[in-house]
């Protein structure tokens, strides 16, 4: 069985301990992370390995990476994955049109050694790095984090190209050779679950479902991320979404469409939830029309009054 790979002494020295430092490490960049997640991501961590993060979109897989890249003072290099994604997107591409200058150039003085043209021209200074081929070369700061974000939208092909460059952290240019990492990045590999990603490249990954949080931990994450928000707004922004997310809908709002919301209500200065300012602010909290369409004023008031005698109750 192959060992996780070692990180570096001077790597190691900035990483979390513990599980609780890896706690404290994320509320620090006000990531308020459960305690599950906070222990997947410490031994993904100290054992070397990529971290694959699946669930709804909005849930703040995505934040992580961007959590892990300032508060470890790494690089953040981010692979955004589509239909189509290919080699020379995603790895490496020559720069043609710089290399037949170079080439016209060569012939407009005569250069004979048709060899050494050759060699030229596939130097370092010709090559387009991308991401995947970025994240393998050697930073200042460490080995940088590599973010490939929504694997989910690529096909197949190209998962199982991702499979061989995360077996052993290196790519291969026929022009040059092959290049491996001195130092693995740190990967955060995510997956909205449009379509399922193979098993064979999660084995190669530490696994972990980002839900959504429950009403007590995503009232937290607004007051840390919007501090001027009043108690009372806070509480009822917090409670409506958690009941829409019980209702039928195409897509539920997630955490991003809860600070979103909340941001846009702070704007507006509201103080508390009425149905009118509700229904004027759906758009930012839901994406598609028909689920506005199912929320019709009745519905949306029914919903707030719920949540009203929910929150009386609990006082």
């Amino acid at each position: 069985m192959k060992k996780p790979a070692k990180t570096s002494a001077a790597s190691s020295a900035k990483t979390p301990g513990s599980i609780d430092a890896t706690l404290e490490l994320l509320s620090g960049a006000d990531y308020l992370a459960d305690r599950s997640l906070a222990t997947v991501l410490f031994l993904a961590l100290r054992m070397g390995r990529p971290l694959f993060l699946e669930g709804e979109a909005g849930v703040g897989k995505t934040e992580i990476a961007k959590v892990l890249s300032e508060t470890l003072g790494r690089k953040l290099i981010r692979l955004q994955c589509y239909e189509g994604l290919d080699v020379s997107a995603a790895v490496y591409e020559w720069n043609y049109a710089a290399q037949m200058i170079a080439i016209r150039l060569a012939e407009a003085n005569d250069v004979a050694d048709r060899e050494k043209l050759s060699s030229d021209i596939f130097d370092d200074r010709y090559l387009i790095k991308r991401p995947l081929l970025q994240a393998l070369e050697p930073n200042p700061g460490g080995a940088p984090v590599l973010l490939i974000d929504e694997l989910d939208r690529t096909d197949e092909a190209f998962e199982a190209f991702l499979l061989e460059v995360l077996a052993d952290f290196q790519v291969t240019i026929p022009e040059m050779g092959t290049i491996k990492a001195a130092e693995p990045p740190i990967v955060i590999i995510t997956s909205n679950r449009t379509r399922e990603v193979h098993d064979a490249l999660k084995r190669r990954c530490l696994y972990h479902w980002v839900g959504y949080p429950s009403a007590e931990r995503e009232l937290a994450i607004v007051r840390a991320k919007i501090p001027g928000i009043g108690k009372t707004l806070s509480m009822q922004i917090v409670h409506f979404v958690q009941a829409l997310r019980r209702e039928d809908l195409f897509k539920a709002p997630g955490v991003a469409e809860t600070l979103d919301w909340a941001t846009a209500l702070s704007e507006l200065d509201t103080v508390a939830l009425d149905p009118e300012t509700v229904a004027d602010t759906l758009g930012v909290l839901l994406k598609y029309q028909d689920d506005i369409a199912r929320l019709d004023g009745t519905k949306a008031k029914a919903l707030l009054d719920e949540v009203r005698a929910e929150l009386r109750a609990a006082e």
